[in-house]
Order: structure tokens, then C-alpha cells, then sequence
């Protein structure tokens, strides 16, 4: 996997929706969460400051959803339903970007991804992250 920081092309499932973004660290930076939200999503995601991200079409075509302190915002396609992107709570000037939307890219190139405990919250706690396991993928 390429871990240079080359701006990625990204798109939801159906192509409504087509962006580029920068990643901050490469996929130094992937994770998983455990948040009750996250928990049921299941996306594996890389981080971009605020400003990595142009969006080259459809930007109208997004929808976000907020919960509990109504601060992070998870951005989807109206049509197909994929989940692109969020603006984190830990830090409203990041995203986390699902990797599987960006071109080339599939969650399962990593053989392993940090969990991050979102149950308990940086900012609900200590301020510290913590990392609730590893999920690992072997090709079978």
C-alpha cells in the first residue's frame, strides 16, 4: 500500500458524489471505533485536516447525521447511502475519511487497524485516546 501523501481521488458507491482529498499521514493514521454509531458502521478511516478535502461534484448531494453532543458530523450520499466522510468530535479540524471510497483503496489492504475506544471519549474522560484492540484481516 502506497503511503505517500498524494492526493487520493474518492467517491461513494454510486459516483454522485466524487472528491479529492490529501490525507494528513498517509494511512499512518487508520483506525476503527468503538462508539455506538462507529460500532454499527464498520468503516475503517484515514484522517484529513480541514481543507484536504475538494469536492469535484455532488457535494449537494451530501447529508450528515449528528448525535449525543452534536458536534461531529458523518456525511453520506443521499442516493446510494455510503458513509464518506466525518468531521470528528475529538477535533472539528480533521475528518475521518472512509477509505473504502477512495480509488483503489479497500479496508481489507490492511492487515491491521486500531480500534479506538470511543465509548469512552477523549473528551468525555482524561483527554487521552485510548485503543480499545486490533482488528485484523488475513486473506484467506
Amino acid at each position: 500500500m502506497d503511503q505517500d501523501n498524494a492526493p487520493h481521488l474518492a467517491s461513494c458507491h454510486c459516483g454522485a458524489v466524487q472528491f479529492r482529498v490529501q490525507l494528513s499521514d498517509g494511512f499512518n493514521t487508520i483506525r476503527r471505533c468503538t462508539c455506538s454509531y462507529c460500532r454499527m458502521r464498520g468503516a475503517v478511516t484515514a484522517t484529513a485536516r480541514e481543507g484536504g478535502i475538494v469536492f469535484v461534484q455532488g457535494e449537494d448531494n451530501l447529508s450528515f447525521y449528528q448525535f449525543n453532543t452534536h458536534t461531529a458530523q458523518h456525511y453520506f450520499c443521499k442516493t446510494c447511502g455510503i458513509y464518506t466522510h466525518h468531521r470528528r468530535r475529538s477535533n472539528p479540524k480533521e475528518f475521518g475519511i472512509n477509505v473504502a471510497c477512495l480509488a483503489g483503496v479497500s479496508p481489507f489492504d490492511f492487515p491491521e487497524v486500531l480500534v479506538m475506544d470511543g465509548v469512552v471519549h477523549p473528551l468525555d474522560g482524561d483527554g487521552r485516546d485510548r485503543v480499545a484492540g486490533v482488528l485484523r484481516f488475513s486473506a484467506g
